[in-house]
């Protein structure tokens, strides 16, 4: 039974897996269909969320019967709760690129990035992709260095942030309010979409620790503060 058991919680930790893998894709599409105006990309990112959704469901499903059936303790019990968080967090991760896929949408034949941002929200693409991608491994290997990494990824992604602030507030903005707002909400879903990937490695480290004391890599870096 004991060997059941683990196999069953061992399929929890591959869901979540399953689940970066699909967030990964969805923020890198949804990337591309931003800055491209690209509507056909962008409208598979927005079926395909169901996918995620679908994924979440299940497992906190799973996680459940697990509870009532097994009343797991410790480390296991750790696993289980840690799933469930941490799979909330994949799934609205989800949603943040449905977001940005849905502004492409609404603005299509339009493009919703102004040429001197590009380069902005192609970074934050990047670091997206980046983040969720060490996100997945953090999961698989329970890597507590790895999940500090996150924290600095996060940082650069709220610089990003800032700096589309410091763009749409400077004296060289010449484009209209409905362009400032789409992008205000647009750079929020990929600084959002960090923080997210930042609480599941929390939630990582709170399962490797059982503590949410602050943990600090190799480097120094603080990871839980």
């Amino acid at each position: 039974m004991r060997n059941v058991f683990h196999d069953e919680l061992s399929g929890l930790v591959d869901t979540l897996v399953e689940m970066t893998h699909l967030a990964e894709s969805a923020m890198t599409r949804a990337t591309t269909a931003l800055l491209d105006g690209d509507r056909e990309l962008a409208e598979t990112v927005i079926a395909g969320d169901e996918r995620i959704d679908s994924l979440e469901r299940d497992l906190e499903e799973r996680s459940l019967q697990l509870l009532a059936r097994q009343a797991p303790v410790a480390t296991d019990l750790r696993v289980v709760v840690t799933a469930l968080r941490m799979s909330s967090s994949l799934e609205r991760m989800g949603d943040l690129a449905r977001h940005v896929a849905k502004l492409v949408r609404l603005r299509h034949p339009d493009t919703v990035v102004p040429v001197e941002l590009r380069s902005t929200f192609l970074q934050m693409g990047q670091v997206a992709e980046r983040i969720v991608a060490k996100a997945g491994n953090v999961i698989a290997h329970r890597d507590v260095a790895l999940a500090a990494e996150i924290e600095v990824d996060d940082d650069e992604m709220d610089r990003l942030h800032r700096d589309v602030f410091e763009h749409l507030l400077s004296r060289e903005w010449e484009h209209t309010t409905e362009v400032a707002v789409d992008l205000t909400l647009c750079s929020r879903y990929y600084e959002r979409f960090a923080d997210h990937a930042v609480s599941v490695a929390k939630s990582v480290v709170f399962l490797v620790t059982g503590s949410h004391a602050e943990v600090e890599s190799s480097d120094g870096l603080p990871l839980v503060g």
